[in-house]
């Protein structure tokens, strides 16, 4: 194996340069390896067809279906009929509001998929309303964008979508099906933090457990819910494929949101296609570079330059598992979700099935991994999305975070260390 480690040192440090510059991760990603190719003599008719190689998917076209449909029934009314079932559920415990949050998040993880939509739709409503109710401003933000990240493990989860392209060969359903257990750990992990520290600062209790208001507020949300059941149902029983259900799903969440529960008209419709239109164009834009950059990856041999370094510090397996974690919390410090899913997955993966660990739990590790990166600076989205919807400074909120940090990466180690917690659902189901 030849290895060019003058193209690997010019394909990585503009790469990280231009990071630290705040170039769109998008355009840094393609101009890395522009340079790498130019360097080594590589006809650059090559980035057209790898661009070009990179979005042709059947698969990939769900992205911008779970997007679309995440984006109206977002939009659409739904967040007040989620958060009150949530009310149902738990309101009745010490710090009530903090778990409904946390359970709002769930419910909501699995309509929108997406940890910002959950921050800024249920954070506009809950933390003026926490706060109300006699909660610290950056007690309730510090709740609010934690609890978020349950969105980008229950499905359906255009992250996961990404993630199965990426490494190729997996399904789609299995990595669905594999989301909502840990998901629901994290969410207790986050609710016994929370319970913590409310009956240490004595926060409220909300109405004592009504069943009959519980099954009102199970039927009024029945139409939101319905949405992730025809997704997961749709994929895991083979009827569609993840592509179908999720074009599926958005034409339902259309109808539930206008017609339904009629929180969108048409004029409302159209400024929310138009917004998604934004998000939408960044990520295929950055699938396309991201495959370019994989090229240039596997030409230099880096994911076998990565695995040697990384098994040179240690040949033990908990010690690799921990390292491949602080890998990828370390790169979501810095970098956004899905470039690290399109640029890591290569690199990691490999490494991750060489000490016997499922890929569908790795998926789910990395994406984990990933969304506690969405609340670190320098470039935690849900950090800054919660300090503009609550007015508090980030360094209060980041203060306010750390004890559930420390809940997430509890969370984090035993869905690590304990493979079942992901794959059991998988075994039942996909065969």
């Amino acid at each position: 194996m030849i290895i060019n480690n003058t193209a690997v040192l010019i394909l990585l440090v503009s790469f990280f340069a231009m990071i630290l510059l705040r170039v769109n991760i998008a355009f840094a990603v393609g101009m890395a390896s522009v340079l790498c190719l130019w360097y080594m003599g590589i006809p650059l008719s090559n980035v057209c067809q790898q661009m070009v190689k990179g979005l042709n998917s059947f698969s990939l076209m769900a992205v911008p279906f779970f997007i679309t449909m995440g984006c109206l029934m977002g939009s659409g009314g739904i967040s007040e009929k989620l958060i009150n079932l949530a009310n149902a559920c738990v309101g009745w415990m010490r710090g009530g509001m903090a778990m409904v949050n946390i359970v709002a998040s769930y419910f909501f993880g699995g309509i929108s998929g997406s940890a910002t939509a959950d921050t800024a739709s249920l954070g506009k409503i809950l933390i003026p309303m926490m706060v109300e109710q006699g909660y610290d401003a950056d007690f309730s933000t510090a709740v609010t964008i934690t609890s978020s990240v349950e969105g980008l493990l229950v499905p359906p989860s255009h992250n996961m979508v990404i993630y199965a392209m990426t490494a190729g060969g997996i399904s789609v359903g299995s990595l669905f099906m594999a989301g909502y257990v840990p998901g629901a750990l994290l969410a207790v992990s986050l609710m016994i933090g929370s319970y913590v520290i409310s009956l240490k600062r004595n926060y409220p209790k909300g109405e004592p457990f009504n069943l009959k208001y519980f099954l009102e507020e199970l039927g009024k949300s029945f139409w939101a819910l319905a949405a992730v059941l025809i997704v997961v149902v749709g994929v895991v029983g083979g009827v569609f494929t993840a592509t179908e259900s999720a074009a599926i799903a958005v034409i339902y969440s259309l109808i539930v949101s206008v017609f339904i529960y009629r929180g969108l008209d048409w004029k409302g419709v159209w400024k929310v296609l138009g917004e998604c239109v934004d998000t939408l164009s960044i990520v295929l834009i950055l699938c396309g570079t991201s495959s370019i950059f994989g090229y240039c990856l596997t030409y230099l041999h880096v994911p076998d330059l990565a695995s040697m370094a990384i098994t040179s510090i240690s040949s033990n397996r908990i010690v690799l598992i921990l390292l491949i974690n602080l890998i990828l919390l370390g790169l979501g410090c810095i970098m956004d979700m899905a470039p690290i899913i399109l640029i890591a997955t290569p690199i990691l993966l490999p490494l991750a099935k060489s000490i016997g660990m499922d890929p569908v739990q790795f998926g789910v590790i990395m994406i984990l991994n990933c969304g506690i990166g969405l609340l670190t600076p320098p470039v935690g989205t849900c950090l800054f999305i919660g300090s503009a919807v609550s007015g508090v400074r980030i360094e209060k909120i980041v203060k306010a975070t750390l004890p559930f940090y420390l809940c997430m990466l509890a969370a984090l180690l035993l869905i690590t260390f304990v493979p079942q917690i992901s794959l059991f659902l998988p075994s039942l189901f996909i065969h």
